[in-house]
This record gives structure tokens, C-alpha cells and sequence, in this order.
């Protein structure tokens, strides 16, 4: 008996052992395939609301086509996806995509009343077997494509940002659906066209659901995904388009590279690769070298343009590269990117939109000496009209996909650090609200950067509490400097996150100081490009608009230069800075105008005949240096997002 049970007992931990063992594996198994934690957490919509000049600039937007699509264009009023007859493929799901984080962040109840009744039906109308949308939906060219996830991957982040906002108990459920079905689909039909090029948003949506339930099988779907889906990370470790694309793929399609630059750093969270993050900074670092413009964006008219600043680059890319930049903010937690999110949103963003944001250009130049109807263009793969200012020049995606960029960019000014704090990570007028070790959070930012280089932050709370801030400090700027109340004024390293790590009493204000100097880089031919802080400056050019057709408010026009564009800078080689003279005033009701731009340089020039139109866009700049016979005159250069006609990049005068 006493053997027996000695046996037994060693049995029996042997057993234990065994199942230790085995739970042991399982454990590091899903530590394995669990996803890293976001080095940023990006704070729920509705946390941040816009004030100042970017609140304005959002009201300015509400007012023009993104509040009033739905009341005349088709393919939103009449959309699929409410049953309608119009387009139901991606042009609502885009549209929801920055109504919803523009109604929210603004708090503005019929907006989100417009928002709230398209997703409704979309809720309320999901297939039975799961799908999400109607059961057909057509392409870019027309022709009808049975289930294409596409279109859902954009609904599914109009639910997240939604949830966040509203806490509907509908959205959860309703995307577990759809992820099921769509998992069975990929068994049978595997990822295609656009969905197979897109599928990193399809990740994004699992990955904040996974985030939620911590369902394993979340994780499988988003494996077959990137399985399924195009090889974005190989293609950002070694660009296969070095030089201008001919004609029409989707591989070098300037809004998929958009989209596709933050797949690095979504990925990374599942992969654990070192390799992901480091691709990430590489891929922006090879769309630079090879089509990348001043303005921190690339070209693509449609596809990949090259460096030559008369080339144009698509709105949807401009919007969908800052999203990409927000998301990999998240995930990866870079300075970099931070900087590169503020150019591209004070320079891209808010140039392709006419004052009132009633018209928008489906692509923009850097060198955008006039904008009309040209049957003969620059463009390799776009039409006669794609620079006009309408309602949808050349094409509508950009109509449906454009109103995303200044929501988004607004609400994700300041997210959360793991270790319980707030990190900002982009800079603008604006009022946070959360809570962080227990005690409410109220943050009040104060400033009018990017046209000025102070800010102040005044962080309240209701109880004491000890969490970290980290103020993003730019990389173009030296001698930067905090002082916390009336302390010591700190030094700050440009390029990085600086921490600032107290017990939070009452009120107390950070004063940022970011020093802004003139910077001019030498570009394509050579030319001149000229920065001060996180704002490229252009020639102020006359603007003539012409009315072209369509109905006002939301009618197409083209704007034809009114003075002289062809001009050579006088730049003082040894030291460029002094061959400008800055102006400021006060910043007005819109800042991205040419009339209401409220900072300025002056400069010394002469015309340089020879510089003429080619193909109706600007030639190329001459090679510089260049001689010109002509007077030497005054100009003035604002900021490229208040200029709709412009010169960027300028022949340089020799022997100065």
C-alpha cells in the first residue's frame, strides 16, 4: 500500500509536471503572438477639441463640402450604403472617415447627427451571415466586384473612432461578425486589387479589437491578412520606382504607398521584428530620395512623379500619409515622425483647398505656376483637369477621402505614454481632457504655432498626482527652451521627446520656446527652397479665378496667375538667412489664405524670362546658378499651404 500510494504520488507530479510544462508552452506561445504594447496610445475621440486659429480652421471646413456633401452629391446622398442607387463602394465609408472625427472633435450635433444616420444603417442593415454594406459593390473602373472587403476596411475605422466617441455597445458585436465572414472568405478567395494593397487598415481594425477582447483568433486573421496582402515592408526596404512611373499600377500608386508607410510599424506589433521598425523611418527615407518634395510629401500624379517640383501629388496621398504618421506615432513612438506629421499638415494639407475649403485640387505642385484645363499636362497619369479647384477634378475619391486630414491630425495632437502620462506629439491650439494616477486631467494649449514659436501649456488637476509629460521638441529648431511656472528656464535637444516628470498640483504652466530661423536647401537643379520653422515658403503670386461650370458654391474654377511667377531669388551664398527679411501680424480667421497669411519674408529677385510654361505647368527650374538682365525687385514669399499659386523651388542668381 505505502509503495502503491509512493507511486502514485510520483504519478501524480509527473503528471503536474507535465501540465505545468505544457501551460508553460502555451503561455509563451501566445507571449510570442500576443501583440507589443503601443509605445503611444492615441486618446479617445472627443478627448481632444480644437481652439483658436485650428478650431477655426475646422468650422471653415464644416461650412464647406465635408458638412454638405451628403445634401447634393450623389454618391454620399444617394449612397449604397444606405440603400440608395449611387456609388456604394468606398466613397461614404471615406467620408464617414473624417466627418465622424470632425462632428466629434468639434462637438457639433448636426454633424454628428448627419454621421450618426449613415452608420446606423450600417449597423442596423449587416448582412446575416455577417457583411458589412451592400452585397455588391463597384470599382474604381465600374465594373461591379462581388464582396470586396475594401470598402469595409474603411466603415470598420469609421466604428472604431466612433466607439471611442460613444461607447455604441453595437460596434463590437457587429465587427466580430464581419471579421468571421471575412475570415471564411480570405479561405476561399484570397485578398485582391485594392483590398490586397490595403490590407495593413484591415490589421489596424484587428488589432483594436484584439485590443478590446483578446480573442486569439484575431491575431490568425491578421497573419492571413499579411499573408494575403502585398509585401509593403520588402517594397519600403528597397523602393522598386527610382525614377517617374509611366503609367498606371497599383504598386507604385501614390495614395497605396501613402497608406502603405505605416504597415512597418503596424505589423512590428505582431511581428516583434526589429527589422519592421527600423523599416519604417528607411521606406520615408527612399520616398524622400526619389520623389520627395519640400513639403515632407512625395509625388505621385497618380503614381510615382520623381523630384521635379512641377509634378503633382494626389490629396488622398496628403491625408492618408498623415494618418500613416499618426498611426506609426502609436506604434513605434519616433520624434521623426512627429516632425514629418507637422510639415506635411502646416504645408500639404491645406494647400490643395480653395480659402473657404468649397473646392479642393486633386493633385497639387510644388511649382503650381497656373491651374486650368490642359489637354496637353505634365501629368503621366492623370487627366486635363486635375489641378483645377472643384467639387472632383480629374476624380472623385479625393471629394469622398479629403475631409480626414485636419480631424484626424487634431485629434491626435497628445496621446498617452505607458507609463501613465501624455506625450505631445504635434503642437496647435487646443484643450485635452483625461485622466491620468487618479486624478482628472484638463490641459489648455495656448499658442499660435506654426506661426509662432511660443507655447504654452497649462496642465490643471483636480487632485494631486505624479505622471509624466513629454513635450515633443522639433529637430529644425536650436536653442529650444521650457521653463515649468516661473522655475529655471530649461535647455531642450531638438529631436527628441523631453520629460518633464512632477507631482501635478493645481495649475502649472510649461512654457515651450522653439526658435524659428530661416533654412534654404538646395533642391532639384539646384534650386533654392526656403523653411523657417515648420512652415516652406512660396511666391505670392496674383490669383484669377475663373468660373468653369458646376453649381456655387461647390462649382470648379481655374486660377490664372494675375503677376509675374518666373523669378530668380538674389540669395547671398555665405549666409542665406540674411537675404530674408521676416514679417508677422496677427493670425486672423484663416491663416491658410493668401490674404490672411499672417508671416512673411521678403526677398530680392529678377524675372528670368526664359523660365516659361511647358506643358502648361512651370518648366523645370533652370540650372543654377542663372543670369538674368532684368531689375532686381522686391518679392514676397508666404507659407505654401496660404498660396494656391506658387514657386517653391527657385533658380538661384550667381555671383552673389
Amino acid at each position: 500500500m505505502i509503495r502503491t500510494t509512493g507511486c502514485m504520488m510520483i504519478l501524480l507530479a509527473l503528471a503536474s509536471m507535465c501540465a505545468s510544462a505544457d501551460i508553460t508552452k502555451e503561455n509563451e506561445a501566445m507571449t510570442k503572438k500576443a501583440l507589443l504594447p503601443l509605445a503611444l496610445e492615441p486618446l479617445p475621440l472627443g478627448s481632444i477639441h480644437p481652439e483658436g486659429w485650428l478650431e477655426q480652421q475646422l468650422r471653415i471646413q464644416a461650412n464647406g463640402l465635408s458638412g454638405h456633401l451628403d445634401e447634393f452629391w450623389a454618391d454620399i446622398k444617394d449612397s449604397g450604403w444606405i440603400g440608395g442607387k449611387a456609388e456604394g463602394w468606398e466613397r461614404v465609408p471615406y467620408w464617414l472617415d473624417g466627418v465622424v472625427p470632425l462632428a466629434y472633435g468639434l462637438n457639433d450635433e448636426g454633424l454628428k447627427q448627419k454621421a450618426i444616420r449613415y452608420i446606423d444603417y450600417a449597423l442596423s442593415h449587416q448582412q446575416d451571415d455577417g457583411w458589412l454594406g451592400p452585397n455588391q459593390s463597384t470599382s474604381a473602373s465600374g465594373a461591379y466586384k462581388p464582396r470586396d472587403p475594401w470598402p469595409v476596411f474603411v466603415m470598420l475605422k469609421v466604428f472604431t473612432q466612433y466607439e471611442e466617441a460613444t461607447h455604441d455597445p453595437r460596434v463590437i458585436p457587429a465587427m466580430q461578425k464581419f471579421f468571421k465572414v471575412l475570415e471564411k472568405q480570405m479561405d476561399e478567395r484570397p485578398l485582391f486589387e485594392w483590398n490586397k494593397f490595403r490590407w495593413q487598415d484591415l490589421a489596424l481594425c484587428i488589432y483594436w479589437l484584439y485590443d478590446r477582447t483578446q480573442e486569439p483568433w484575431l491575431l490568425d486573421l491578421a497573419a492571413k491578412a499579411h499573408a494575403q496582402g502585398y509585401d509593403w515592408i520588402k517594397h519600403l526596404q528597397d523602393l522598386p520606382y527610382k525614377e517617374r512611373v509611366p503609367k498606371w499600377e497599383f504598386e507604385s500608386h501614390v495614395v497605396n504607398n501613402a497608406m502603405a508607410v505605416k504597415t512597418p510599424g503596424i505589423w512590428y506589433r505582431q511581428s516583434h521584428a526589429e527589422a519592421d521598425h527600423e523599416t519604417a523611418l528607411k521606406g520615408i527615407q527612399q520616398l524622400d530620395q526619389y520623389h520627395g518634395q519640400f513639403t515632407g510629401i512625395f509625388t505621385g500624379d497618380e503614381c510615382f512623379a520623381g523630384r521635379m517640383p512641377s509634378q503633382g501629388t494626389e490629396l488622398c496621398a496628403v491625408v492618408e500619409y498623415l494618418f500613416s504618421l499618426e498611426m506609426l506615432l502609436a506604434a513605434l513612438g519616433e520624434p521623426a515622425f512627429a516632425d514629418r506629421l507637422e510639415r506635411i499638415a502646416y504645408n500639404a494639407l491645406p494647400a490643395p483647398f480653395s480659402p473657404d475649403m468649397w473646392a479642393h485640387q486633386y493633385v497639387q505642385q510644388a511649382n503650381q505656376a497656373v491651374c486650368k484645363v490642359s489637354e496637353e499636362h505634365v501629368y503621366a497619369t492623370n487627366g486635363k483637369d486635375a489641378n483645377l479647384f472643384g467639387l472632383e477634378p480629374n476624380y472623385g475619391c479625393c471629394t469622398a477621402n479629403m475631409h480626414q486630414g485636419w480631424p484626424k491630425f487634431a485629434a491626435h495632437l497628445w496621446m498617452k505614454t505607458p507609463d501613465g502620462g501624455l506625450a505631445a506629439v504635434a503642437y496647435a491650439p487646443c484643450s485635452v481632457k483625461t485622466n491620468l494616477d487618479g486624478a482628472t486631467v484638463t490641459l489648455s494649449v495656448k499658442t499660435d504655432y506654426p506661426f509662432d514659436d511660443t507655447i504654452v501649456c497649462t496642465v490643471t488637476t483636480d487632485k494631486a498626482g505624479a505622471f509624466p509629460m513629454r513635450l515633443h521638441v522639433p529637430a529644425w529648431t536650436k536653442d529650444a527652451s521650457l521653463q515649468v511656472n516661473q522655475e529655471t528656464v530649461q535647455p531642450l535637444k531638438a529631436g527628441t521627446f523631453h520629460t518633464v516628470q512632477r507631482i501635478w498640483e493645481g495649475s502649472t504652466a510649461l512654457t515651450l520656446r522653439f526658435p524659428m530661423s530661416v533654412h534654404v536647401e538646395r533642391r532639384f537643379n539646384a534650386a533654392a527652397a526656403v523653411e523657417r520653422g515648420p512652415l516652406v515658403y512660396s511666391l505670392k503670386i496674383g490669383e484669377e479665378w475663373k468660373y468653369l461650370r458646376g453649381e456655387k458654391p461647390h462649382a470648379d474654377w481655374e486660377v490664372h496667375p494675375a503677376t509675374p511667377w518666373n523669378y530668380a531669388l538674389a540669395i547671398h551664398e555665405a549666409s542665406p538667412a540674411e537675404s530674408f527679411t521676416f514679417e508677422q501680424s496677427p493670425v486672423g480667421v484663416n491663416p491658410f489664405s493668401p490674404e490672411g497669411a499672417p508671416v512673411r519674408l521678403k526677398a530680392k529677385a529678377r524675372q528670368l524670362p526664359e523660365w516659361t510654361l511647358e506643358r502648361n505647368a512651370a518648366a523645370p527650374p533652370p540650372q543654377s546658378p542663372v543670369k538674368s538682365e532684368q531689375p532686381l525687385e522686391d518679392i514676397t514669399l508666404i507659407p505654401y499651404g496660404a498660396a494656391k499659386l506658387r514657386i517653391t523651388e527657385f533658380p538661384v542668381l550667381g555671383g552673389l
